[in-house]
């Protein structure tokens, strides 16, 4: 499909916000300034829900008063092995019990969205243990799931948090992770910060297109923090090329803004975050039509 057929959309996915995106602002301020700038699907950081349940479930009753949909979640541990940013609990039983804590709470009010996973650091360095523990790991997170009618969005990060976040760095490494599970409801999950520099990225998407579950995108400059990324059309990402990419193998599920932008002088939080939606949405529609 080329820019000028006449059946391309002006823009093809749904606008989606990672709450991540906002995080200044607290999760009943999300909802009212999400629904107010046409946002049309919220990817939900459990790290924003009250910590007592009765409270925490009355958030998420609230968000189907907005009209907005939960098309994908962070739950609160995602990764296999401990890391950086996720140390607790430590044994990865515990870890799995977690994550079935997060399902049980979010998925009654978020049918059929994706929970991002990611594997962690390899522990000692063993990548192929890390490797193998994971996918044990996604066969039993994938039961957890189809128990309660949501998938899993495994999600390879830049080599920047190698060691730190994650085991698995590429598109590839994830999809075979993906094919060895081999389960309906565990995918992939793309976020363009952490792939657009894989080079097999744009061929590897039309290797199972099934197993594309979720896109998330912001934009890069060389990070000064491991939370340094930009808005949409302000950095070195070929967004526009990228989205053709996904949307030629079937892709339609949203879109989802994803941004970080701590320890950095020029923080994007410090902004007008209403402002931030806006333009990031204008960004995304300039760069599907410049694709």
């Amino acid at each position: 499909m080329t820019l000028t057929d006449s059946t391309t959309p002006p823009f093809a996915f749904p606008y989606g916000v990672n709450q991540f995106t906002t995080m200044p602002w607290s999760f009943e301020e999300d909802l009212t300034h999400y629904a107010g700038l046409g946002v049309e699907a919220i990817e939900l950081c459990e790290t924003k829900l009250h910590d007592d349940h009765d409270r925490a479930k009355a958030q998420l009753a609230s968000v189907a008063e907005t009209g907005l949909p939960i098309s994908s979640v962070q739950p609160v541990v995602r990764t296999v092995f401990p890391s950086e940013t996720q140390p607790d609990p430590t044994t990865r039983r515990d870890r799995l019990a977690r994550f079935r804590r997060s399902v049980e709470l979010i998925a009654p009010f978020a049918p059929g969205a994706a929970f991002v996973t990611n594997t962690g650091p390899a522990p000692d360095g063993n990548l192929h243990e890390a490797i193998r523990q994971t996918v044990i790991h996604h066969r039993e997170l994938a039961d957890v799931a189809a128990d309660h009618g949501v998938r899993i969005a495994l999600e390879p990060l830049n080599p920047v948090l190698l060691n730190a976040e994650t085991a698995i760095w590429t598109y590839r490494q994830a999809l075979d992770i993906v094919q060895e599970v081999d389960r309906e409801n565990v995918g992939v999950c793309l976020d363009l910060w952490n792939l657009w520099q894989d080079p097999d990225l744009v061929p590897r998407l039309a290797d199972a297109p099934d197993r594309l579950f979720l896109l998330q995108v912001s934009d890069w400059r060389t990070p000064r923090s491991r939370m340094d990324r930009r808005s949409v059309g302000t950095g070195a990402i070929p967004v526009g090329r990228l989205l053709h990419a996904a949307y030629s193998v079937g892709y339609r599920g949203p879109c989802v803004l994803e941004i970080f932008s701590d320890n950095v002088p020029d923080s994007l939080y410090e902004t007008d975050l209403d402002d931030l939606l806006r333009t990031n949405r204008t960004a995304l529609e300039s760069a599907w039509r410049s694709g």
